[in-house]
């Protein structure tokens, strides 16, 4: 389990750290979010 939050945590860093709007990063942390849910269910 903490591997997996890290593996989110990092994930969310670099989309984050990748869009120019603050659109786009409620967008992309939204979508980490949802694959996070997919990979727990």
């Amino acid at each position: 389990m903490r591997k997996l939050a890290t593996v989110i945590l990092l994930s969310a860093s670099l989309l984050a750290a990748g869009c120019n709007t603050v659109k786009g990063a409620g967008e992309d942390i939204e979508s980490v979010g949802k694959k996070g849910e997919e990979i727990i269910n």
